[in-house]
């Protein structure tokens, strides 16, 4: 007698696999380090990924193990489990300009008008490819650690918050947090 499996759990893996598919992922840096053992030294390898799903999500991971792959994978799936959901306007850039820092590392990001395109350096340019961000201008201030930008972009990222999120702290409707430019109390709602 031949048993069938659940369909239930097909369901769940079918969910799963296509739900890990949606997400990209970039190498930003991998390094090569050293222990120093009584017999010599023992060499292994770290990685820096950065994994998102174009739509907002981003997250990303470090590993560490004696094979490149290993550590990539490693990373990876630290990745997808440290994602934070940023907000976007109009899905391609961000709401504001926001500044974020870490260690010595403090990163400026900027929200662009359509077709600016992806202005950031290589650590950031990562970030913001996978998050699905189209038009950003970004500017690293300090150093050119990719931990400590990447760091300071996730700091920067998460104290981003859409005009949605910031009405309803201030019980306030969105149309008085989003007032046109050139309208008489824009000024004044903006600073209020």
């Amino acid at each position: 007698m031949v048993r069938k499996p659940s369909s239930r759990r097909d369901d769940t893996r079918g969910q799963q696999q296509s739900e890990e598919s949606d997400f990209t992922d970039k190498l930003v840096h991998i390094n090569r380090v050293a222990k120093v053992v009584k017999g010599g030294r023992r060499f292994s390898f770290a990685a820096l990924v950065v994994v998102g799903d174009g739509r907002g999500r981003v997250g990303f991971g470090t590993g560490k193990a004696r094979e490149v792959p290993e550590a990539i994978r490693k990373a990876t799936d630290r990745a997808k489990y440290a994602m934070i959901r940023v907000p976007l306007r109009d899905g391609r850039t961000l709401h504001h300009d926001v500044t974020g820092s870490y260690g010595a590392g403090k990163v400026v990001l900027r929200a662009a008008p359509a077709g600016t395109g992806v202005i950031a350096g290589g650590p950031m340019r990562a970030v913001f490819e996978t998050m699905g961000v189209q038009d950003v201008v970004a500017k690293s201030i300090g150093t050119a650690n990719p931990y400590n930008m990447v760091r300071a972009t996730f700091s920067a990222l998460t104290s981003c918050a859409s005009p949605r999120q910031v009405a309803s702290k201030r019980g306030k409707k969105v149309s008085e947090i989003v007032a046109r430019r050139g309208e008489p109390g824009a000024a004044a709602v903006a600073r209020g």
